[in-house]
């Protein structure tokens, strides 16, 4: 049976070593490097099942790493976990909008950060075709096209994120209908995802600023999440 290898970005020798331990007691194929360069390089010679990316790292951080693995198609389904001792709001979803899988904040306990890689591990890998599937859906002046990847207002375009977008698409099929934080985290990244809910709450901040007069139609529900208003 093939192991499953894992590329470990760390640049503090006592933890990537600590880490490169219990990784290999779990059975797992390291490959461990200290720094984005050799990072890129190393996805290059070969192609890791799972990515453990520190975001403080010398010369290209965790999060440039991320992003050019993510623009590229040979690369971007590679899952990625970011390891940091940052913990601020900002640093955090700006990885997730990257593509990250999920996030673990220094200090960590080894037996949950093995447990987290185990459960990205077992996702099932994303199906492109079914996501950008299905009928434009038109509500009032705001359109959400799946297939295009597109919103439009009155005919003009908003640009939105990757998660923005699918958390739109997802309040836009059912008008009217109240999601909880906890429902909007696992159908936007899949069961189990681990993402506090305050960082949902800043991706509506940040989607109803960008949908501007339309910004309203996102409607909080106390004490459950939100929905979309039904026009």
């Amino acid at each position: 049976m093939t192991r499953e290898t894992i590329l470990l970005v760390e640049d503090e020798h006592d933890i990537r070593e600590l880490l490169k331990f219990h990784l290999e007691r779990e059975n797992l194929s390291v490959n461990a490097v200290e720094n984005g360069e050799d990072a890129l390089a190393a996805v290059k010679t070969s192609s890791p099942s799972l990515i453990l990316l520190d975001l403080m790292l010398p010369g290209i951080d965790g999060l440039e790493v991320c992003r050019r693995l993510k623009a590229q198609p040979e690369t971007r389904d590679i899952p990625i976990i970011m390891l940091t001792a940052k913990d601020s709001e900002a640093d955090i979803v700006s990885g997730l909008e990257m593509g990250a899988a999920d996030y673990v904040c220094k200090p960590f306990s080894p037996r949950v950060l093995m447990a987290r890689i185990h459960a990205v591990l077992r996702r099932p890998t994303t199906d492109v075709a079914a996501e950008n599937d299905g009928p434009a859906i038109t509500i009032g002046p705001l359109t959400v096209d799946p297939g295009r990847h597109k919103v439009e207002i009155k005919g003009k375009e908003i640009p939105l994120t990757y998660t923005e977008f699918r958390i739109l698409r997802m309040l836009v099929e059912s008008p009217g209908r109240a999601f909880s934080r906890q429902q909007i985290v696992d159908q936007v990244r899949g069961e189990s995802y681990s993402v506090t809910e305050r960082i949902v709450d800043v991706q509506m901040v940040s989607l109803r600023k960008k949908l501007g007069s339309l910004g309203d139609w996102i409607e909080t529900v106390r004490g459950v999440g939100y929905r979309f208003r039904e026009a």
